[in-house]
C-alpha cells in the first residue's frame, strides 16, 4: 500500500536525532514541531481512509456469512417439508457465497493488516510528538542559557581588552612624569647656573637704597622736618 511506504520513515523517525542536526534548537524546534503536525494530519486521514477499508471488508464478509447462513436453514426447511428440489437451489445459492468468502476473508484480513500498520503509525507519530511537546520548552530554555553564555563569554573578551588599554595609559602617565622629573631638574640646573654676582649686586645694592633711607630720616630730624 503507497500510504505504508510513504509513512516508513516516520514510522523509524528519531526525534532526538533531529534535534541534534538543528544549528540553533530553539528556532528549529518550532519548524519540526510543523512539520510533524502536517504529518499527523495526513496520518490521521490515511489512517481513517484504511480503517474505513477494514470496515467495508469486514461488512462485506459478515454479510457473505449471513447469506451463507439463510440459504443453508431454507434448504433445510425445504428439506423438512419434503421439497428436495427446492433445497437443491437454496443449496446452490448457498455455494455462489461459498465460492466467496475466500476472497472476502483474505481482503478483509489484508485491511485489517493495513489498519493495523496505520494505527501503530500514528500512535508513534502521536507519542514522537507528546515528548518533543514535553520537551520543547526546555531545549529553548537550554538555548536560551546557552546565548546568554555566549553573549557574557564575548563581553568578557571586550573587558579583557581594557587591561590593554589600562597598560597603556599607565606607560603613558610614567612618561609624563619622567618629562615632568626631566624639566624639574632643569630647572633647578638653571637656578644653579645663575651668574653669584647678579645675587651680590642685588644684596648690595638693596644695603645702598636702606643707608639712603636713613640719612634722609637724620636729615628731616635735624630740621625739625619729622
Amino acid at each position: 500500500m503507497g500510504i505504508l511506504s510513504r509513512f516508513k520513515d516516520i514510522m523509524s523517525a528519531n526525534i532526538n536525532a533531529l534535534l541534534d542536526k538543528c544549528e540553533d534548537p530553539a528556532k528549529m524546534i518550532d519548524e519540526y514541531m510543523r512539520k510533524l503536525m502536517d504529518q499527523l494530519a495526513e496520518v490521521k486521514k490515511e489512517t481513517s481512509a484504511v480503517m474505513a477499508e477494514e470496515k467495508r471488508a469486514k461488512r462485506a464478509l459478515d454479510e457473505n456469512s449471513e447469506q451463507i447462513k439463510k440459504y443453508e436453514d431454507l434448504a433445510k426447511k425445504a428439506l423438512t417439508a419434503g421439497n428436495e428440489e427446492d433445497a437443491k437451489v437454496f443449496i446452490a445459492k448457498k455455494q455462489s457465497y461459498d465460492a466467496k468468502t475466500a476472497t472476502l476473508t483474505e481482503t478483509y484480513e489484508a485491511a485489517k493488516a493495513n489498519s493495523d500498520k496505520m494505527r501503530q503509525m500514528h500512535d508513534k507519530l502521536t507519542k514522537d510528538i507528546q515528548e518533543l511537546q514535553s520537551r520543547r520548552e526546555q531545549i529553548k530554555a537550554k538555548t536560551a542559557v546557552a546565548k546568554t553564555q555566549q553573549r557574557l563569554n564575548d563581553l568578557a573578551g571586550n573587558v579583557d581588552k581594557t587591561s590593554d588599554v589600562m597598560a597603556a595609559f599607565d606607560r603613558m602617565e610614567a612618561k609624563a612624569d619622567n618629562m615632568l622629573d626631566k624639566a624639574e631638574a632643569m630647572s633647578e640646573l638653571n637656578e644653579s647656573a645663575a651668574d653669584p654676582a647678579d645675587k651680590l649686586e642685588k644684596k648690595y645694592t638693596d644695603a645702598s637704597d636702606a643707608s639712603v633711607e636713613s640719612e634722609l630720616e637724620k636729615m628731616k630730624a635735624e630740621m625739625g622736618l619729622s
